[in-house]
């Protein structure tokens, strides 16, 4: 069971965590989690480089290793990146210096200050260590691609229905979520677009949050 839109309360929770962009403008902060693989992330740069829109990647660091050119790539074309584990490990299952040691090799791979944990699970003595040294990147609103029970049409309106102003919309750029990613961000991008939002990177946290003092 997972939630589309995370609630007040459980991020008033883990304040520590940031979860969205407070401002009123109207920008959005896609995210997509798991990649890079060739079979799926250079189309979602192509869908990205129609609107000028720049994201947020949590890589998997075997996947960096593996693709160079898809990560080079990245970097040219203005997305952040984060680490997401280096083999798409889960806090929950896994002993604590077995995944600070992972989270550890995928920086080798992946250089960034921001972290997503896999499947948003770390148990409090991992998320402590992990805040010493990254900025933890939740987020507001998940779109549910991962999920073959969740229609195209329903992980379309997991988005719209729930994303505003500074929202984290979490995407996978995975195998797994290829159907639906296909049909959902295309549309997702051509919505927010019409609606006059840009699509911007979580690459300068701190200077995004200061944008709720002029917002």
């Amino acid at each position: 069971m997972y939630l589309i839109r995370t609630p007040n309360f459980i991020q008033s929770m883990f304040p520590n965590f940031t979860w969205r962009i407070p401002t009123e403008r109207k920008e959005l902060f896609l995210t997509f989690d798991d990649g890079p693989i060739p079979e799926v992330t250079p189309w979602v740069l192509d869908q990205l480089q129609q609107y000028d829109a720049k994201a947020t990647f949590f890589c998997v660091g075997e996947n960096a290793q593996r693709y160079p050119d898809i990560m080079l790539r990245l970097h040219a074309e203005g997305h952040s990146l984060g680490n997401h584990t280096h083999n798409h490990l889960s806090g929950w299952g896994t002993e604590n210096m077995e995944y600070f040691h992972n989270v550890r090799k995928c920086a080798r791979a992946v250089d960034s200050e921001l972290f997503r944990p896999p499947y948003g699970r770390m148990k409090p003595g991992q998320a402590q260590f992990i805040l010493r040294h990254y900025k933890i990147v939740m987020w507001d609103v998940l779109s549910g691609d991962f999920d073959p029970a969740v229609s195209e049409e329903q992980c379309l309106s997991n988005i719209v229905n729930n994303a505003g102003p500074g929202s984290i919309v979490v995407l996978h750029d995975s195998l797994k979520a290829e159907e639906n990613l296909r049909y959902t961000l295309p549309r997702v991008l051509k919505h927010y677009a019409a609606l006059g939002y840009t699509f911007n990177a979580l690459s300068a946290l701190q200077e995004a949050k200061a944008l709720r003092k002029t917002a």
